[in-house]
């Protein structure tokens, strides 16, 4: 009986380091997906933008190196809109809402953005398209978006938007 005793004892600190390896092989795994998981968090954000910029999708325009070779006799109204985040002392609109523009025409449109502070502020500009659709067609040649803009206290600016709505968008059924 003794010696049944010894050999489970051993069974059973066998059975304990084992089950203590696998648990630490479940942590370590564990450990790596939820850094994993946090990785790919941090990344999300520029990836989707890079997804929707390549794609067009959910109305995120086009960027293109230069401006537009073929130009249409089809007319489309492009609209402007301009909307500032809550708590960010700006008046940000276009000077114009909307311009009649050929497929393929080289356009300059200009937005105005006025510190109403009576401090320095910095803001950020963004942009997408509607319909979404439209989005894949609608190219963005030079842009002040994605810059950061500092305006003085009571400073004024116009920011130029250089676009061509592609052609291409004639072959959208």
């Amino acid at each position: 009986m003794t010696h049944t005793q010894g050999h489970d004892g051993m069974d059973a600190s066998k059975s304990k380091q084992t089950l203590s390896r696998r648990h630490a092989r479940v942590g370590i795994v564990l450990s790596l997906v939820a850094a994993g998981m946090l990785g790919l968090a941090f990344a999300a954000v520029p990836l989707y933008r890079l997804m929707c910029q390549v794609t067009g999708y959910a109305g995120t325009v086009q960027r293109a190196t230069a401006g537009s070779t073929s130009v249409s006799d089809r007319v489309v109204t492009v609209r402007f809109d301009a909307n500032i985040a809550n708590g960010l002392a700006w008046r940000f609109e276009p000077e114009k809402t909307s311009i009649d523009v050929k497929l393929g025409e080289n356009m300059l449109a200009f937005f105005r953005a006025t510190n109403t502070s009576s401090a320095p502020l910095s803001g950020v500009a963004t942009f997408n398209v509607t319909p979404e659709i439209a989005g894949g067609y609608f190219n963005k040649v030079q842009c002040f978006c994605f810059d950061q803009q500092t305006l003085k206290a009571g400073e004024t600016v116009e920011m130029p938007v250089s676009f061509f709505v592609d052609p291409a968008l004639l072959d959208e059924p």
